[in-house]
């Protein structure tokens, strides 16, 4: 008799080892709970990360921190996490603090010679962690600095994040420009995004795999589809980045648009870097996939302009109200009680200096009626400072955290965390890592009332020296959106960038074994 065994246990484990970053996590904190006996939650066992090219500015550098926290059932000896240079698709890239002229149908922006030099790969690792619960950082000339594609498993996968933080010093694009690197996915909206003629945005496109991916790119401002005046469709080398110039995909100009970026074949990576002539230069995330309810979380006290764009992708009009939650209550905006998005359009609100020198978080809902809510994508461009002193950051729709999500690059001073509970009352644990040169973690409980946000200064490590990471649990209640503020002032500019905290996902939910199938296979 020939006997195979299958176990299910065994099979959703390696599927969730080949998914990269647990995309088989999906679902409320509850998940595992609710499937009773039927399930357990394991940790991921292989995580995949992109980063962006920071820049190709002479006057610029980037710190990248790396870091996984330690976790309960993860095997504490196997296991690797690097970082490997990506290729770059494009030969010359225009800097994007430059004037950003040349020929329009050159969606990587070439500006014979103008530019920055495209950044070479290699194969010499960056960021290799050593263990968990310890970051790693290197700084490096963001002229010469390529786009990262990286790799952790076994015990460094669960909850790997990797931060780059880049800071300009003169030009139109100067500020800070941070961003946590993504996942590759198939699908990423990024409203807020602008191919007005005061604004540079570059859509950076990495494939992490060794066949070509196959991209299609599509505007959509006030009034529609924005009219392509080239072919929509982009071929992204294996192991390689390109940089797509919006303004060069359409003869519109449109100050506030909606970016979809598909993959219809392979997977990538996506992230936007808007430079505005006025305000400075940061990386724009993608939203949280759509939903009807909608939260952004993390607004500076001292914002002097905050404008919302909204996106409806589906075929129905979206009317949605719009609440301020700051530390004691939730309000509505002066002016601003609701917003009605059309189907397929682009809408954008000015909402002054909305938090009137306190911290708050943007939460929209849906405004009511018959019929199912419509869901929506939507992201919020702050300012800081008024006048040439103007420094601009972007805080995208973000998803809850379902148990944890961490913050890899804090400093000594300049960082805010901002916690909102859009419903019922939560209670959440701070966790702030060794430094990079030593240290030892600190934690600490927070309750974060309902509609209400908790904006604080993270803990610090005991004793430690160098970047920190600090990562969020979620503990009991209800559910919690988060983001993080990195600010430096320089030259009376006052620098920031933030980062929203999305749930990590470094668990994913495995079916046990109902029954012993060797029997479908016995002669």
């Amino acid at each position: 008799m020939n006997r195979t065994t299958l176990s299910l246990i065994g099979a959703a484990t390696a599927l969730a080892a080949i998914s990269g970053v647990a995309a088989l996590t999906g679902g409320s904190s509850d998940d595992a709970g609710s499937a009773g006996k039927a399930a357990t939650r394991l940790p991921v066992q292989r995580s995949t990360l992109l980063c962006p090219t920071p820049s190709t500015s002479d006057v610029s550098s980037t710190t990248y921190t790396a870091y996984t926290p330690k976790r309960d059932g993860v095997d504490a000896k196997d296991g690797t996490a690097e970082l490997l240079p990506a290729q770059n698709a494009a030969d010359d890239v225009t800097d994007p603090g430059g004037d950003g002229k040349g020929d329009k149908n050159d969606k990587s922006g070439k500006d014979g010679g103008k530019g920055g030099q495209a950044a070479s790969g290699g194969d010499k690792p960056v960021l290799p962690l050593k263990e968990p619960g310890k970051p790693v950082t290197t700084d490096v000339s963001s002229a010469g600095a390529p786009a990262l594609i990286g790799t952790a498993d076994g015990r460094f996968a669960p909850g790997w994040t990797v931060q780059q933080t880049t800071t300009i010093d003169a030009g139109s694009g100067r500020g800070i420009l941070g961003t946590a690197c993504t996942a590759p996915d198939t699908d990423f909206w990024f409203p807020g995004v602008s191919t007005d003629r005061g604004r540079q945005d570059f859509v950076h496109l990495t494939n992490p795999d060794d066949a070509a991916a196959e991209v299609d790119l599509k505007l959509y401002g006030p009034s529609g589809r924005l009219k392509s005046a080239t072919d929509e469709s982009i071929t992204v080398p294996p192991r390689s980045t390109l940089p797509v110039l919006l303004s060069t995909l359409t003869d519109q100009r449109a100050e506030s648009a909606s970016l979809r970026v598909t993959a219809r074949s392979g997977r990538i990576g996506a992230e936007v870097q808007a430079v505005d002539q006025k305000a400075g230069s940061d990386w724009l995330p993608p939203s949280a996939v759509p939903s009807s309810s909608v939260a952004i979380p993390g607004i500076p006290k001292d914002a002097t302009s905050a404008r919302l764009v909204v996106f409806a992708p589906g075929s129905d009009d979206a009317d949605l109200k719009v609440r301020l939650a700051g530390p004691n209550n939730s309000i509505t905006p002066a002016g601003h009680e609701s917003l009605h998005v059309k189907s397929g359009m682009t809408a954008a609100i000015d909402l002054g200096d909305v938090t009137k020198g306190e911290p708050g978080s943007l939460l929209l809902t849906p405004e009511g009626g018959e019929g199912p809510a419509t869901p929506v994508v939507a992201a919020l461009q702050v300012t800081r400072g008024k006048g040439g002193d103007q420094e601009t950051a972007f805080i995208p729709a973000t998803a809850a955290i379902e148990r944890s999500a961490t913050a890899a690059d804090n400093r000594t001073k300049g960082s805010t965390l901002s916690l909102v509970a859009p419903r019922a009352a939560a209670k959440v644990r701070i966790t702030a890592s060794a430094g990079a040169g030593g240290g030892s973690p600190v934690s600490k409980t927070y309750e974060v009332k309902g509609g209400t946000t908790k904006a604080l200064e993270p803990p610090r490590p005991a004793s430690g020296k160098g970047p920190y990471a600090v990562t969020v649990e979620r503990l009991s209640g209800g559910p919690v959106h988060a983001s993080r503020m990195l600010e430096l002032t320089q030259d009376g500019v006052p620098m920031f960038t933030i980062q929203s905290l999305p749930d990590d996902r470094g668990t994913v939910v495995v079916p046990e074994a109902g029954q012993d199938m060797s029997l479908l296979n016995d002669d």
